[in-house]
């Protein structure tokens, strides 16, 4: 039988989606399953981006530039600079979600067993890109203690070696919530410049901060422009998820034009998902005080809850939609399992999203789950409800 390549059998299982068997499992079974597992926002996409796809008139459905419609990269340039993000047209490239913006990052700047400095908990799928494209993830742990705040910067140091060539961060942060401040920010900006390192920002959460916090974005650190590459995506922004639509933002003539060629060989980025995010653009402000304010009662409403149970601690959340809570059982795999496959709640459960499988180091997490505040807060103050019962009669 011929193999399975090293790299496919390399590839991480998502510890997001990897439960899916037995939360459908669950509901074949009558048992109401609340998804606190995964970050598919329940708000509803702008108006004004689904009516520009559903008042479409076109008779080809035909190919974009490599780099996205010009129209569209016009306005995302007038949009960042209106929020004081100095980037031009030549800057963007427009790609088929944040994920493949990373991957572009990661092609154009590393080579095969280059190492990214990665501060953990991190977006799971960071492995995968990793993975995918050659390259060793590097991990500097930040802790639930800390609040998952920045390490210092002397752990970033002792991980630097002849083969590092970027630092990557997540702000604010999908698993935790985290801000990371503009002090923090410099840091990190005057450590890749000494260094002659890539900082890699994904900033896909930017709008979400909360408590009078504002966010910084790497593109805003002067000195800095041949070091910067932003992420960004309209998938939690407009909560367009579906849509595949994001774009990787850079001074650094050379990425870029590296990056067009990878752009190149993938042809287009898609023409519909492109239309409708371009209009979305014309969001009224008004949309995002809406959101940021239910996003901050659920996120108020979830950690009250979450510290009523007793053994469960949290950190509370900056920012972003999620955080990371650490419950008292051994082993958070099995209790999320346990939850959809042996236990409901007159007749409900929840499903949770594992933490351990965020973090690249071994054993670490195995007691946290990643929390995802995207239900409504009636749903959630239920999904905590079941959490807490739960914990009262699983033994591991």
């Amino acid at each position: 039988m011929p193999k399975i390549s090293i790299k496919g059998q390399s590839m991480p299982e998502s510890p997001i989606r990897k439960l899916v068997p037995y939360s459908e499992n669950a509901k074949k079974r009558g048992i109401k399953v609340y998804h606190l597992n995964i970050g598919q926002p329940d708000i509803k996409t702008p108006e004004v981006a689904l009516n520009s796809i559903k008042n479409l008139d076109i008779s080809v459905l035909e190919y974009s530039h490599s780099a996205g419609f010009e129209s569209y990269r016009k306005k995302l340039a007038a949009h960042y600079q209106k929020q004081h993000i100095p980037v031009n047209v030549e800057d963007i490239i427009i790609t088929t979600g944040g994920s493949e913006a990373l991957l572009f990052a990661m092609g154009s700047t590393m080579d095969s067993d280059d190492e990214i400095i990665i501060p953990e908990p991190f977006y799971a799928n960071y492995n995968g890109f990793a993975t995918a494209s050659g390259v060793k993830v590097v991990p500097v742990i930040s802790t639930l203690e800390e609040g998952f705040a920045l390490p210092p910067i002397s752990e970033f140091e002792k991980l630097i070696t002849p083969n590092t060539k970027a630092i990557l961060i997540c702000n604010p942060g999908n698993p935790t919530g985290y801000l990371y401040s503009q002090d923090e920010i410099l840091q990190l900006a005057e450590l890749v410049k000494k260094h002659d390192l890539f900082l890699i920002a994904d900033e896909v959460y930017r709008e979400f901060t909360y408590d009078g916090d504002k966010h910084f974005s790497v593109m805003n650190v002067e000195g800095i422009e041949e070091n910067a590459i932003m992420i960004d995506s309209v998938s939690k922004r407009y909560s367009m998820c579906g849509a595949r639509i994001g774009c990787i933002v850079s001074k650094n003539k050379a990425v870029m034009s590296t990056a067009m060629k990878f752009a190149q060989a993938r042809l287009s980025p898609p023409t519909f998902a492109q239309i409708a995010s371009e209009a979305a653009l014309d969001t009224p402000d008004s949309y995002f005080k809406e959101v940021i304010s239910e996003y901050k009662e659920r996120r108020d409403i979830l950690v009250n809850e979450l510290n009523q149970i007793e053994g469960v601690k949290v950190a509370v959340p900056k920012g972003a939609f999620y955080c990371i809570a650490k419950l008292p059982v051994k082993n958070a795999d099995a209790f999320a399992q346990w939850l959809l496959e042996n236990y409901n709640y007159n007749g409900e459960t929840v499903m949770v999203a594992p933490a351990a499988g965020f973090y690249s180091t071994p054993g670490v997490g195995l007691d946290e789950v990643r929390i995802a505040y995207v239900l409504n807060k009636e749903d959630l103050k239920k999904s905590v409800q079941i959490l807490k019962e739960a914990l009262k009669v699983y033994n591991d």
